[in-house]
């Protein structure tokens, strides 16, 4: 018999985070789990065959390079991000693309239909439910459309258990947009304050003062001109001009990219201020936290709980959905 009981079993495999690895110019992939960057550097050595006397490697993300040397940011990527193996001198280039970019970058390069995005939204849940929480508004609601029979067929669960998912995946947006009404309200009234306050301050004064704020305004608009590029795609761009509360209707990996963005070019290509881009790039920061914090209590949770299975569908508590 094993030594390991059940519940160690399932306790040691949620440790584990699965990912791919590949060399810089090779076309093969494999997958490894790992439960840190020191394991998943040894394994990749050992699968991909990298001489020891090219240690010690570099990992990088194959989407854009970006070096992964922080364990914590390890442990809050998603499941299958792949990874590309740098030996000692070897250099990444974005050459390196081809098929190595990210769960992510796959989803929007190689889904070609409405009906395979929800599918591989769905493998992404059936990988983890704690993903629900890293996911955009726009693929909750993908979810929450899918007809209940093929939901149920494509995660293999009942469609009782199905439904009570869509209802969570409800309530997770409803609960964004409530965020988002909450902190609309919240800025009405500050700016219903700074108006009372500005008016009140010119009725005191003998004459009218210069308009300073007025100018203020005006010259945080000049930053237009410089043209300046940024990591984020259109779509990101339009979401965080338009929306109000622009970081609660992004997934996960596009809010690391607004943090990421230099502050300037961000400034520059949103057409703001410097100060009005650090506050949402304070705000995104803020959002990120906060759904990693909730990620890993869920796994606090789930692996402290003995006797359960690793995917507890069971678990998640029934909900109605608003209408």
């Amino acid at each position: 018999k094993s030594p390991w009981g059940t519940a160690e079993r399932h306790l040691m495999a949620a440790r584990l985070k699965r990912c791919v690895v590949r060399r810089r110019d090779g076309p093969e992939q494999h997958g490894v789990a790992a439960s840190c960057l020191r394991e998943l550097r040894d394994k990749a050595c050992g699968v991909l065959a990298i001489d020891k006397a090219r240690e010690p490697i570099t990992l990088v993300l194959a989407e854009d390079g970006t070096i992964v040397d922080d364990e914590d940011y390890f442990l809050c990527l998603p499941p299958n991000t792949k990874f590309v193996a740098l030996a000692k001198d070897e250099k990444w280039s974005s050459k390196s693309l081809d098929s190595g970019t990210s769960w992510l970058s796959e989803s929007a390069d190689e889904v070609d239909s409405a009906a395979e995005k929800w599918k591989q939204l769905a493998r992404q849940l059936k990988d983890d439910l704690s993903n629900i929480i890293l996911m955009s508004e726009e693929d909750l609601q993908v979810l929450i459309d899918v007809p209940r029979s093929d939901l149920a067929e494509e995660l293999a669960q009942s469609e009782t258990k199905v439904q009570v998912l869509q209802d969570t995946l409800q309530q997770v947006l409803d609960r964004r947009e409530e965020e988002r009404q909450s902190r609309q309200l919240l800025e009405l009234y500050l700016q219903a304050l700074k108006t009372e306050d500005s008016i009140l301050s010119k009725v005191a004064e003998p004459e009218a003062a210069p308009r300073k704020e007025v100018d203020v305004v005006d010259t945080g608009t000049s930053s237009t001109d410089t043209s300046a590029t940024t990591a984020l795609s259109d779509q990101v761009l339009a979401a965080l001009k338009e929306k109000p509360a622009p970081e609660l209707c992004l997934d996960s990996q596009d809010l690391e990219l607004v943090l990421k963005a230099d502050a300037a070019a961000l400034a520059s290509a949103l057409g703001w201020d410097k100060q009005k881009a650090g506050a949402l790039q304070e705000a995104c920061d803020q959002e990120l936290s906060k759904r990693l914090k909730q990620v890993q209590t869920l796994h606090s949770l789930r692996s402290t709980s003995k006797g359960k299975k690793t995917l507890p569908w069971g678990d998640w508590p029934s909900a109605k959905r608003k209408k």
